[in-house]
């Protein structure tokens, strides 16, 4: 892992719309997450002043130098269901050019201390595409694991493509 800057996870703030957007839209990012390169920066803001007291969303946040910049993202949301209280989703996204260095496992580390340590979550789970190897990787290095294969389950580059559902189970 080489890197020459330190990671500070936080929570997110309004003011990181930019950095936000910018990663939702870049190539090497969006084909993974749900978004389109025509997301505008105002539906960035729409969705950071609209997060419910059960969707938890933290930023990765480097320094390099005098600049401060947001590189990674990732939200945990907990099923606001009685029934499903005990369980939570996890969507993540990292900048193309700081994947690899660190940055995901980070994050994760931070936002399964909450779910275990503060939120009590016994379930948490996270879609991603069958051909994301350095993902499913990350997420079994936590505990996740594949418990099925949604066949045909998102566009990606004019193409359907399958995701696998992983889950951990903490008891």
């Amino acid at each position: 892992m080489d890197r020459n800057f330190k990671i500070n996870i936080r929570p997110v703030r309004i003011e990181d719309e930019l950095f936000i957007n910018e990663m939702r839209t870049m190539d090497g990012v969006r084909e993974n997450i749900l978004a389109l390169f025509t997301e505008r920066v105002t539906s960035t803001r729409s969705f950071l002043e609209n997060l419910s007291q059960n969707e938890h969303s933290l930023v990765a946040e480097i320094d390099e130098g005098q600049n401060k910049k947001v590189v990674g993202m990732i939200g945990l949301h907990v099923n606001g269901s009685p029934r499903m209280r005990h369980s939570a989703g996890i969507g993540i996204m990292v900048h193309t050019n700081y994947q690899g260095k660190g940055i995901g496992k980070a994050l994760f580390e931070k936002v399964i201390g909450l779910a275990d340590n503060w939120l009590m979550l016994n379930r948490l789970e996270l879609s991603v595409f069958t051909d994301n190897e350095k993902a499913i990787n990350l997420y079994k290095k936590f505990g996740f694991e594949i418990e099925g294969c949604k066949k045909c389950a998102i566009i990606r580059n004019g193409k359907y493509e399958d995701e696998y559902i992983m889950a951990r189970l903490r008891f």
